[in-house]
């Protein structure tokens, strides 16, 4: 029952969201969509009931949200925006390994998403065998590995490892 209630609760609040409307008809709907999609997708999201409903895990998730929404994708804009505003378009492109000390799959999916979806780096290769992403980086400030992990990755991470390991 554990590993069901979590995934329900985000199906629900992302419907919520989404249909803009807290009406009952959209509750009712809402927590039918959310019981049915939690009994079809928890067997596949869940892998650890015991670590389903961590407050502490729920907190760090907040925390992470907050960390890239505001932090990451502010630092990020700037800097394309500042190139793009440029005479001169001072680009550095380069393609770079960035090595992952995750283990966990969702936390390597998770953290190259956020590289992905941030502006200026798009992971375009994962190398599981030897823990790397190939980032293209718009702006590549070192192509040596300590600095990619430390530019690219490590905020992402650090985060993303204290909610899903």
């Amino acid at each position: 029952m554990r590993k069901y209630v979590p995934v329900a609760i985000l199906i629900f609040v992302v419907y919520i969201v989404f249909s803009g409307s807290l009406s009952p008809y959209d509750i009712v709907i809402g927590s039918l969509i959310a019981i049915a999609g939690s009994i079809l997708a928890s067997k596949y999201l869940i892998k650890d009931e015991s670590k389903a409903l961590s407050i502490r895990r729920f907190f760090n998730l907040v925390s992470y949200a907050f960390y890239y929404l505001t932090v990451a994708e502010f630092k990020a804009h700037w800097t394309v925006i500042r190139i793009i505003l440029s005479k001169d378009m001072p680009v550095k492109p380069a393609i770079v390994r960035v090595p992952y000390k995750a283990s966990n799959s969702y936390t390597i999916v998770a953290s190259a998403n956020s590289i992905t979806n941030t502006p200026g780096t798009v992971v375009v290769d994962i190398e599981p065998q030897r823990s790397l992403y190939y980032v293209h980086w718009i702006y590549a400030v070192g192509l040596d590995p300590e600095t990619t992990y430390k530019e690219i990755l490590e905020p992402f991470e650090r985060r993303l490892s204290k909610v899903f390991e």
